[in-house]
C-alpha cells in the first residue's frame, strides 16, 4: 500500500490509500472525506486529488497528550506542509535529524519513499498538506526564484531534504489560502480550477516566505513562551473583533510588553495586529453579507466601524466593490 498510517502502541492501522504516482495524475478531481471514530482518538481526514496535486487536511482530537504513530508511504512527492494545530515530532528514515512542528508553522520537504514515526504531543493537532507530484512540482518551478530553483536542482539529484532547516510561522495570507480551500463552494470544473490555483499560490507565498529569511536576523520572539503569546494575541483579537482592545491593553492580557507584541506580531504573521483585525473584520463581512437577515448597517455595527461610510470605504478598497453590490451578487 503506497501509504499506511498505524497506531503504535495498538499496533492498528488507522489510515491506508492505494493513491500511487501513477494515479496521483488523474486529471479528474476527486474528493474524500474519512472520519474516524478510535478508542484514543476521533479524526476527520479530507482529500482533494488532481493533476498531480494531492492535498489533505487532518483534525485530530486524542484521548491523550504524546500519541505515538508509524508512517509509510511509497510516493515521489514534495510536500507543503502547514501544521495549524498541536506540536508534532517525527523522526524519518530519510533525515538525520528529528522533524519538529510547533502550532502555526510551515515548511518543504521531498522524499521518494518514507517512513518513520511520529508523536502528537497535546490533545488536538490539525494539519494542511499540499503534496505535488515530482514532475509536475519540477515543471511548475522551472522558472521560479532562486529559492525553489536551488531546491528543485537538489529534487533532480534525487536528495531527499527540507527546504529550510528553521520552520517559519504560517503568515495571514498563507492562512486566508488555506481557508479559501477548506470553504470552497465551487463544484467540478470551477473547483478544480480554483484549488489548482491555491496550490499554486501557496507554494508561491512558501517560497517567498524563505526567499525572504535573513540569515543572521534576530527574532523579537525568540522563544516558545514568546511565540505562544503572540498566537493567544491573535485569537483574542479575533474573538473580540467588534470591540478590539489597544495594543497597550492587547500587551497586557497576553503578558509581553508593547515592542515585543507589536514586532513580534509582524515577524510571524508578516502584518500588524490592526492589519490582522482589518482583514478579518472584511472577510467576515463578506460572509455575513450572503446572510439577507443582516442589514449593511448591521453588518457595519456587528463589526466595530465606527460608521457604515468608514465599512463602505475599507470593503470597496478590499474586494472592488461596494458591499451593496457585494450581496447583489450573492
Amino acid at each position: 500500500m503506497p501509504f499506511e498510517l498505524k497506531h503504535i502502541d495498538s499496533n492498528q492501522v488507522l489510515h491506508g490509500s492505494d493513491v500511487s504516482n501513477h494515479n496521483l495524475n488523474d486529471p479528474d478531481l476527486i474528493e474524500n472525506v474519512e472520519r474516524l471514530d478510535l478508542p484514543f482518538a476521533t479524526a476527520v481526514l479530507s482529500h482533494w486529488r488532481f493533476d498531480g496535486i494531492n492535498m489533505i487536511h487532518t483534525d485530530w482530537k486524542y484521548q491523550n497528550t504524546h500519541t505515538n504513530m508509524a508512517f509509510k508511504a511509497d510516493l515521489d512527492i514534495v510536500q507543503l506542509h502547514f501544521n495549524l494545530k498541536g506540536k508534532v515530532s517525527a523522526r524519518s528514515d530519510l533525515f538525520e535529524k528529528q522533524i519538529q512542528f510547533e502550532q502555526n508553522q510551515h515548511n518543504m520537504l521531498y522524499g521518494n519513499g518514507n517512513s518513520g514515526t511520529m508523536t502528537h504531543e497535546q490533545l488536538s493537532s490539525s494539519q494542511f498538506i499540499v503534496q505535488f507530484a515530482r514532475d509536475s512540482f519540477l515543471k511548475l518551478t522551472e522558472n521560479a526564484n532562486d529559492t525553489l530553483k536551488r531546491f528543485s536542482e537538489k529534487i533532480v539529484e534525487g536528495k531527499p531534504l527540507m527546504l529550510s532547516d528553521q520552520n517559519l510561522s504560517i503568515d495571514i495570507s498563507m492562512q486566508q489560502a488555506i481557508d479559501a480551500i477548506l470553504n470552497c463552494k465551487y463544484q467540478q470544473g470551477l473547483k478544480k480550477l480554483f484549488l489548482l490555483s491555491k496550490a499554486i499560490e501557496l507554494l508561491v507565498l512558501q517560497a517567498e516566505s524563505f526567499n525572504n529569511l535573513r540569515p543572521g536576523k534576530k527574532l523579537v520572539a525568540r522563544n516558545d513562551y514568546d511565540r505562544d503569546r503572540i498566537h493567544y494575541a491573535r485569537e483574542y483579537v479575533t474573538q473580540h473583533i467588534d470591540n478590539p482592545p489597544s495594543l497597550v491593553e492587547l500587551a497586557r492580557i497576553v503578558g509581553l510588553n508593547e515592542y515585543k507584541l507589536k514586532h513580534g506580531f509582524k515577524e510571524i504573521f508578516q502584518t500588524t495586529v490592526f492589519g490582522y483585525l482589518a482583514e478579518k473584520r472584511l472577510e467576515l463581512a463578506r460572509d455575513y453579507l450572503i446572510d439577507p437577515n443582516k442589514s449593511i448597517t448591521d453588518i457595519a455595527d456587528l463589526l466595530g466601524y465606527s460608521s457604515i461610510q468608514h465599512f463602505s470605504f475599507a470593503f470597496k478598497k478590499k474586494f472592488g466593490h461596494s458591499p451593496k453590490e457585494g450581496r447583489g451578487n450573492n
